[in-house]
């Protein structure tokens, strides 16, 4: 009964964003040594049969640069099921220096939610570059379930949809929940980082420079924020 009740768990925080998977070359014995690790490019090909994935939690192994509380302005997302792919959206046309209205917000949202599908459930060619999403995705679902879903405007993004964006998109991503929702507790007014995607794309480059990261506050109840 433990058991389920922790896998039950498992399978919560990967959906919420909580869990993330990492490629490793062997079984992990222990989280304790838990670093947030650089996703690949997009051009990368790997090589995945001699590699195994393991589920890492986020909590008593995170970094102690996760851990710290960061003071930002919340910037409130609608609630319709792309709350997500809105934060997204919003994030990277507020670094482009461009404002949004409400019916471009959704087209991009929905254009996003569409390159997802695209990718996960187009050719195998271009699926195969996002093994770390698939397996986020077929540890809860059949794949061929997720693409009946993915689809609908009510479906709502979380770890899988940011493992893709922030390769696809090359956008530095990084998750954040409030201060006073800490495993920890406590009444403060910041918000602490719980996640990274994409952070080879915040480094400056021979193709191009630094991307700023999109920051989105994950606030329970699968919706997200975004934070500037």
């Amino acid at each position: 009964m433990e058991g389920n009740s922790s896998k039950e768990t498992i399978l919560e925080q990967l959906r919420n964003g909580f869990a993330k998977f990492e490629l490793v070359s062997s079984p992990v014995a222990s989280i304790s040594s838990y670093s947030p690790r650089p996703n690949r490019t997009i051009s990368s090909h790997c090589n995945y049969k001699s590699s195994l994935f393991f589920a890492r939690i986020g909590g008593g192994g995170v970094s102690p640069a996760m851990k710290k509380v960061e003071c930002y302005s919340v910037k409130k997302v609608t609630g319709d099921g792309r709350c997500l792919f809105r934060a997204l959206v919003k994030g990277m046309a507020i670094h482009k220096g461009l404002s949004l209205n409400s019916r471009e917000e959704t087209e991009n949202a929905d254009e996003l939610r569409t390159a997802v599908k695209e990718v996960i459930c187009g050719k195998d060619n271009e699926r195969s570059e996002y093994a770390e999403a698939l397996m986020a995705i077929t540890v809860d679902e059949s794949l061929k379930r997720y693409c009946q879903r993915i689809g609908r405007s009510d479906f709502w993004g979380g770890e899988s949809e940011l493992l893709v964006l922030s390769k696809l998109c090359h956008q530095p991503i990084i998750v954040y929940i409030p201060e006073h929702e800490h495993a920890k507790g406590g009444r403060g007014s910041g918000f602490i980082p719980i996640a990274e995607y994409g952070t080879d794309y915040g480094k400056a480059s021979w193709t191009g420079k630094a991307k700023k990261a999109v920051r989105l506050l994950y606030s329970g109840k699968n919706h997200y924020d975004l934070l500037v």
